[in-house]
């Protein structure tokens, strides 16, 4: 008898893209542009120092970009717009800037949260003040967040904590006291999206205790209808506001009177999951003197904006239109069957053993992942353990998403998060059938 060939690897656990979705061709003819410019022998090079916000035209490219794609209420200056080295770099230089290991009370962040954040806040000296907040289908829970504010403050004062102990004032920078952290659109890992009236909620909060919300809004463009009726067409403008956005037009925004003109958010973005994470370039987008207090953080002062050479391809593909034909032409499209090859696997074969997807019905989805809850009694790291021992199949168990130090706020035992951006699109349903496979196995243990 013919006996069956080992399984082959099936990977939902890695959130990159796959390989075959960066757009190669477009960034060597961008590369190619850059380096044929007139000036690339002259001190405006992409081989010299840079300017501190970052190279001039992509700054500009990019207010344009999403100018287009968010529609504010009126258009976003490039003096808003700080060129970066991608997301992760440029949360720590938030940190750098922006707040106090002291003074700056605790960091608030949302649970389940990208699972990266932590190790960032605490190498920014927040150790053991990382604070979680749980979050409904509107989005992070403001009363819960709200009451956490009022005890740390109430903290502060019993301290005596009222400046900054290791940050001295400089003309480009304030302190805030609470840091907030979220990915409010398509988020990684639950794929939530925070509602608008939400959205108001948190810029209000912030402002009353002097926060500023951080957001990853590196997914906003990677979405589609969820209904595979629905006829595909690109979706070229965004389903809701930014908080950078709300922060902008509520009641004056940062311009408000008895304001520091500094704002309550700021928006972190990277060219990681539209062009490729190799770039290593981002923007941030803020009130102009926000931004332009982040372009003199120390580490991107010395020798001029992060990522400055790239910047300039990622120039070259937003004015030939080459990065927005990429998006909307080959992304969406491509993530849109790959999401709904793994929903339909989901639905046959992981919803009848009781796998349910926290959240409720959305018409618009976007981003790289689906969250599910096991049911009872199974719990996320031991089915993660099966899947890998039995079937050869890599997934993330939900606690990978806890904040560190505040782990047990909110119970992420029985959350697993599948990844449908890297492995091959025809692996994706096979991936799921495994995983029903070890469920079912498990539920039927339990039951003996």
């Amino acid at each position: 008898m013919r006996m069956a060939g080992p399984k082959n690897h099936i990977n939902l656990l890695k959130g990159h893209p796959n390989p075959y979705l960066l757009p190669v061709e477009q960034i060597k003819a961008a590369s190619l542009n850059a380096l044929s410019k007139p000036d690339i022998l002259t001190a405006q090079s992409g081989l010299e120092y840079g300017p501190d916000p970052g190279y001039l035209p992509l700054r500009k490219h990019v207010a344009e970009w999403l100018t287009q794609f968010y529609r504010p209420l009126n258009p976003i200056g490039l003096d808003r717009i700080c060129i970066t080295g991608g997301a992760s770099q440029n949360l720590a230089c938030i940190l750098q800037v922006f707040s106090d290991p002291v003074y700056t009370r605790n960091v608030w962040l949302v649970s389940p949260t990208y699972f990266e954040a932590s190790r960032i806040f605490e190498d920014g000296g927040f150790e053991g003040r990382l604070r979680a907040v749980p979050e409904d289908e509107e989005g992070l829970d403001m009363a819960y967040l709200e009451r956490g504010l009022q005890e740390s403050e109430e903290e502060a004062k019993r301290a005596h904590n009222v400046r900054p102990k290791f940050k001295p004032d400089r003309l480009w920078r304030k302190i805030y006291r609470h840091l907030i952290y979220a990915v409010p659109t398509f988020a990684n890992p639950t794929t939530m999206t925070m509602s608008l009236r939400r959205r108001q909620q948190l810029v209000r909060i912030a402002r009353r205790y002097d926060g500023l919300i951080i957001t990853d809004d590196v997914y906003d463009q990677l979405l589609w209808p969820t209904d595979h009726c629905v006829p595909q067409s690109a979706i070229q403008q965004a389903i809701l506001p930014r908080v950078v956005d709300v922060d902008r037009g509520l009641d004056g925004g940062a311009d408000r009177e008895g304001a520091d003109g500094f704002g309550n958010a700021v928006s972190n973005a990277s060219f990681s999951k539209i062009v490729g994470p190799g770039a290593r370039t981002g923007w941030a987008e803020g009130a102009a003197k926000f931004a332009w207090g982040l372009s003199q953080c120390g580490s991107s002062k010395s020798g001029g904006a992060p990522s400055h050479l790239v910047a300039t391809f990622m120039a070259s593909m937003l004015e030939s239109g080459d990065l927005q034909r990429h998006v909307f032409g080959t992304l969406q499209p491509a993530y849109a069957r790959r999401y709904r090859s793994m929903m339909a696997g989901i639905e046959q074969h992981l919803i009848p053993l009781g796998v349910t997807l926290p959240g409720g019905r959305r018409d618009v989805v976007g981003g790289y992942f689906i969250w599910l809850l096991l049911p009872h009694p199974l719990h996320a790291e031991d089915v993660v353990r099966a899947a890998k021992e039995d079937e050869d199949l890599d997934v993330a168990a939900g606690a990978i998403s806890a904040v560190w130090g505040d782990e047990r706020a909110v119970d992420l035992d029985r959350n697993v998060r599948l990844s449908f951006a890297w492995e091959e699109e025809d692996q994706l349903a096979e991936g799921v059938l495994r995983l029903s496979r070890v469920v079912h196995k498990m539920l039927k243990h339990e039951a003996e």
